[in-house]
């Protein structure tokens, strides 16, 4: 059952009475204590030359929580910070072995707030303990805390706290832990609700959102997808169709709000970093990017669900992507794009929907001339120009038909190719069939090819085009 799929349905929610407010607040409070007091005696095997965080003993600090808690929640804290300790060992072996997906030497797992200046408010009830109603007028979440909670707050047997539940779950499947964070700036409770899906039951759900599905008793097709930065997504497939998710415009928006950020920290106090209003720009910022990220998937995968699309190759920049001279261009393809988690992103959707996935090195794509293989071409913004055959073509869309190239062999010219036309070729043409796709922070419209990057995110004529992921 743990191999099984996971999928994460987010509520908001509020308890149904003072007395359980107060109760519940008295219960998420003693969470973080109990994870800094565990991770203290990790960390402290961990600097030390012979300890081992696994050795660390942690089991006496039960008998301290489990009485506000429950002995289920202490375990379930423990467990989570097992699961932080092996994410850091994992990103320190990609560090050591230069992975250039983790350019800065990871920590370890941090403390959780302190008693001067409050701690973060959260917590974690087992798979088996908590129960949804839900019903037309009231939707609830109950679950149950420790004894010393019980009785100050006199409770009735079997009595649970209970909250008021808004919003729908979107997925159906076995209930795993549970999670509520208050979010202090938006003062909400916030509930994340993982279920675990039977494979056959995650593809019935997916696909119940999608307009389109595989049809195998026609010919499948394949398409190769360049990721990029300034465009998010490039797509070539091998019946010659073309499309790009253009993504300048949402990262200035991005770009913007990072300005914001950077403002609010340097009115802080010298020793304070953060506050209540810089986080609550982090979290606008990370959620339109990742809005904008996941809708352009799901419309991506919808996309090549119409053209009947049963293979897709993804470019790969294990060998590629780097840190660069620009801090602008850091911005762009480190905070901003996310390269792993939009191939993640991409595994994922595609996955559920029978769409195979295979990523493929894109060492190359954007640096040879998909119509000769010459060497010879320049990159400027979206354009890329062959001296030798005298290509003009999208860049990006270059490199997905390079990727396409090297696992389905040559091909004809996709449409579209060039970087200041619509489909149908025309300059003047004011409609582009949906080849090119702008976001408008709430849906991906149709646009037209042309707009070029700035100078500090691109390399300039004559700049080898390899410096620059896509």
């Amino acid at each position: 059952m743990s191999d099984r799929p996971r999928r994460t349905n987010e509520y908001t929610a509020k308890p149904t009475s003072d007395r359980y407010n107060q109760c519940l607040f008295e219960w998420l409070a003693a969470h973080a204590p109990l994870w800094n007091q565990l991770n203290y005696r990790r960390l402290d095997e961990y600097f030390d030359d012979d300890g081992d965080v696994w050795d660390a003993e942690y089991t006496d600090l039960y008998d301290k929580y489990a009485p506000v808690l429950g002995k289920a929640t202490c375990q379930q804290v423990a467990r989570k910070n097992s699961e932080a300790w092996r994410s850091f060992f994992r990103l320190l072996d990609k560090y050591y072995s230069d992975n250039p997906s983790v350019t800065e030497k990871p920590s370890p797992p941090g403390f959780k707030g302190n008693r001067d200046d409050g701690y973060e408010l959260y917590g974690l009830v087992r798979n088996d303990l908590y129960e949804f109603d839900w019903d037309e007028n009231q939707s609830t979440l109950e679950f149950g805390v420790g004894d010393v909670l019980e009785e100050k707050y006199d409770f009735d047997h079997n009595e649970r706290i209970t909250l008021e539940v808004r919003g729908n779950p979107q997925w159906d499947g076995d209930d795993a832990r549970l999670e509520l964070v208050y979010d202090e700036a938006a003062d909400t409770l916030r509930v994340k609700h993982p279920v675990r899906i039977r494979p056959d039951k995650l593809r019935e759900q997916r696909l119940d959102a999608f307009t389109h599905t595989l049809d195998p008793e026609n010919t499948m097709h394949a398409a190769a997808i360049d990721v990029g930065a300034n465009n998010t997504l490039a797509i070539v497939t091998t019946t010659g169709e073309t499309t790009v998710y253009h993504a300048r415009p949402e990262f200035e928006r991005f770009h913007v709000l990072s300005e914001l950020i950077i403002e609010l920290q340097s009115q802080l106090p010298a020793d304070q970093y953060t506050s209540p209003r810089v986080q609550r720009v982090y979290d606008e910022r990370a959620e339109r990017r990742d809005h904008s990220r996941d809708a352009a998937v799901k419309h991506a995968a919808d996309w090549l669900l119409e053209r009947n699309i049963g293979t897709v190759y993804v470019g790969d920049l294990t060998d590629v992507l780097e840190a660069h001279w620009s801090a602008m261009v850091n911005e762009k393809t480190h905070d901003f794009w996310s390269h792993g988690q939009l191939v993640d992103r991409l595994e994922l959707t595609l996955g559920d929907v029978g769409i195979t996935v295979e990523q493929v090195s894109e060492a190359g794509s954007s640096s040879e001339c998909p119509a000769c293989g010459s060497n010879e071409v320049v990159r400027d913004g979206d354009e890329l120009y062959c001296r030798d055959c005298e290509l003009d073509a999208h860049s990006d869309v270059s490199g997905a038909w390079n990727l396409l190239q090297a696992r389905e062999g040559p091909m004809a010219r996709p449409a579209a190719l060039s970087a200041g036309r619509g489909r149908d070729g025309s300059e003047n043409s004011s409609e582009c069939d949906g080849t090119y796709w702008e976001w408008n922070g709430h849906d991906w419209r149709p646009a037209r090819f042309g707009e070029q990057s700035s100078p500090v995110d691109q390399p300039s004529v004559g700049e080898p085009a390899s410096s620059q992921p896509g």
